[in-house]
């Protein structure tokens, strides 16, 4: 998906605010969903007049729950951080104290500066290991592509090390020209690569009701059933419990 490249392509600067602009079609994008906005526009919000900036950044605040919130939550194969650490950023976020922490984690304050040293450690290397890369990228000739995985995707592992070459050959094998998909394949790797397809047929920042996604998927595929369990297990789509309301993850 376009928001995909957009996320893994984003500087640093650019993943802390939630957005980037594009001078070239003067368009404000989130990185997290793709939800754009046109500059020069102004907007009408709780009868309040703002630009598309500022209203891009209410948009990844109550859409997202602010840039901090959505980075912290990903999948910890891709934040590299565990469950406690999640948990204890989140606090330092949040500008408490140690005491404070300790208490509501359980945990005793030298465990939490314990964590303060190692998360800078951690920082240190993530700085190395970024410029080695830069300059492994700039030296080497032969640069294999690899198509960027989902972000809510619910487990990372080798199943997404998928080239680009590799994943037009699987859809070309799996989808006819008109794009209906003749059958799901049963390998995990090729089983990505097909609903990542599939889930392009969704737009950002718009809700379904079920009807809706299967009257989607059955263009495509007569067993829209199983389609939709898979788009949900694998972490491109996304329901209420009660199943009334879908939107892409």
């Amino acid at each position: 998906m376009e928001n995909e490249t957009m996320f893994w392509d984003a500087s640093i600067h650019d993943l802390k605010k939630g957005y980037i602009y594009d001078e070239s079609t003067a368009l404000y994008t989130c990185i997290f969903c793709g939800y754009k906005l046109e500059c020069g526009v102004i907007h009408k919000y709780n009868d309040t007049l703002m630009t598309s900036e500022k209203r891009m950044k209410l948009h990844i605040q109550e859409n997202h729950g602010g840039s901090f919130n959505y980075l912290i939550n990903l999948n910890k194969k891709l934040t590299g951080l565990t469950q406690n650490q999640q948990e204890v950023i989140t606090c330092f976020y949040k500008n408490k104290t140690d005491k404070e922490i300790a208490k509501e984690l359980g945990i005793t304050e030298s465990t939490i500066r314990n964590y303060r040293f190692k998360l800078r450690e951690k920082e240190k290397q993530s700085k190395i290991l970024l410029s080695i890369m830069q300059l492994l990228n700039e030296k080497s000739s032969k640069k294999e592509e690899y198509i960027n995985i989902h972000q809510t995707a619910t487990m990372v592992d080798d199943r997404y090390c998928i080239t680009e070459d590799e994943n037009q050959k699987i859809l070309k094998r799996y989808f006819t020209d008109e794009g209906y998909l003749k059958t799901l394949p049963s390998k995990e790797k090729r089983k990505i690569i097909v609903l990542r397809k599939v889930a392009k047929l969704f737009k950002p920042d718009v809700h379904y009701t079920e009807k809706e996604v299967n009257r989607v998927l059955e263009r495509i595929h007569e067993d829209h059933v199983i389609l939709r369990r898979y788009l949900i297990e694998y972490g491109f789509l996304d329901r209420k419990n009660d199943c009334s309301i879908y939107w892409l993850k």
